[in-house]
């Protein structure tokens, strides 16, 4: 009998101290007080608006995103908290994740963030060199990021993710290797680690910054996923390492077409049912982006929706899965898609022929795929 793929939870913070320049993301600069009350409770009347696509699934995994979601007291995420568990079962071993910047720590939060059952920290370092954090448009500076890594650290967070870029403007292979030593010498379980690209409506796409060479780039990746590598991190996702047993269950889920609530201003969702025949149906939904609207009780949550179509559904799980190393079994893409293999025929015949893709029990991009990845999931567009 079929089943509905795991559940998560997305909340999105959208507020900012001050927008990044490289950030294409829904977020605001933050007024001088945060509307906390007003906005945990349309949180909440946001999500009773969706718990009808629950089913009666309990919560795997709950991220909550920004915008820089540290700017909201611990007091609010209480009562966020409170909330939550009044409307929905947790896991027993659920994974909670909340993204936090060092120039907006405080240790004693820290601590009342983890008192409140967030076990996760995904903290925004982007770099430990002072000259590069000026560039990208950050508020913290290295010691502050190291002070927050050690806050993190004494309040209980063991399992704790740091973001960083490379092909910084300016930046060396030396510069890019300094700054992996330096996230590797706080032992964590977890690095993002990619490259920054320049995204469409940010202000690095109206005033492009000059970037490293393409030989640097390639340098600075070949080192540091060796670096990695050597550090006993596995490259489980494109930009993503992990030491063993900790990889981000709820990114595993985005990436394995498993479905998710999504609330807050800006947020998205991915759910899916059963119709009378077993058969499953997805569809993508969005919410308001602007904090105003969203907390105006006049204006919906819901900005808009869209059901995947059948002949799309094998496209739109392809296109998250390879990005995973392992790839996805055929077991499960034919569980969560309704579709057989011969729904994206055409698609892995050419990636197969051009060395891209190989299909087994699992469905994975080779070495060579890996390396050109955009190409590989052009070819499922």
């Amino acid at each position: 009998m079929r089943q509905l793929p795991p559940l998560s939870l997305y909340i999105h913070v959208p507020w900012c101290i001050r927008k990044c320049p490289y950030c294409d993301f829904n977020s605001h600069t933050a007024s001088t007080e945060l509307p906390e009350t007003d906005y945990v409770a349309a949180l909440l009347n946001d999500l009773d608006s969706e718990l009808e696509h629950r089913h009666g699934r309990v919560i795997q995994t709950i991220f909550i995103g920004g915008g820089t979601p540290s700017l909201l007291s611990a007091q609010a995420y209480a009562s966020l908290f409170n909330g939550l568990r009044q409307r929905l079962t947790f896991a027993d071993d659920i994974e909670i994740t909340l993204e936090a910047n060092p120039g907006t720590f405080e240790a004693d939060r820290f601590a009342a963030y983890r008192a409140l059952g967030i076990n996760r920290l995904s903290m925004g370092i982007q770099s430990f060199n002072d000259l590069h954090l000026q560039k990208l448009g950050r508020i913290h500076d290295s010691d502050q990021a190291k002070a927050a890594i050690t806050a993190a650290r004494t309040a209980g967070f063991d399992n704790l993710n740091l973001d960083l870029m490379h092909g910084l403007p300016g930046q060396s292979l030396v510069d890019a290797m300094d700054d992996l030593n330096t996230a590797l010498s706080f032992d964590p379980p977890h690095l993002s680690w990619y490259q920054l690209t320049i995204e469409p409506n940010t202000e690095f796409y109206k005033r492009p910054p000059v970037l490293p060479e393409d030989d640097t780039l390639w340098d600075i990746q070949d080192a540091g996923q060796q670096r990695l590598a050597d550090a006993g991190f596995a490259h489980y996702e494109i930009s993503a390492f992990a030491q063993p047993g900790k990889q981000a269950r709820h990114n595993l889920n985005y990436w394995q077409f498993g479905d998710y609530l999504g609330i807050g201003a800006g947020a998205h969702g991915k759910v899916s049912w059963l119709d009378s025949r077993g058969q499953i149906h997805s569809a993508r939904r969005w919410k308001t982006r602007q904090p105003s609207d969203y907390l105006n009780p006049d204006k919906p949550f819901l900005a808009g929706s869209q059901p995947i179509a059948a002949h799309d559904m094998g496209l739109e799980c392809l296109m998250n899965a390879l990005r995973l190393r392992q790839g996805i079994s055929v077991a499960c893409f034919e569980q969560r898609t309704g579709q057989t293999l011969a729904s994206v025929a055409d698609p892995i015949a050419k990636a197969k022929a051009m060395g891209l893709l190989e299909v087994g029990q699992d469905i994975r991009a080779t070495e060579r795929g890996q390396q050109y990845l955009n190409e590989l999931l052009g070819l499922f567009l």
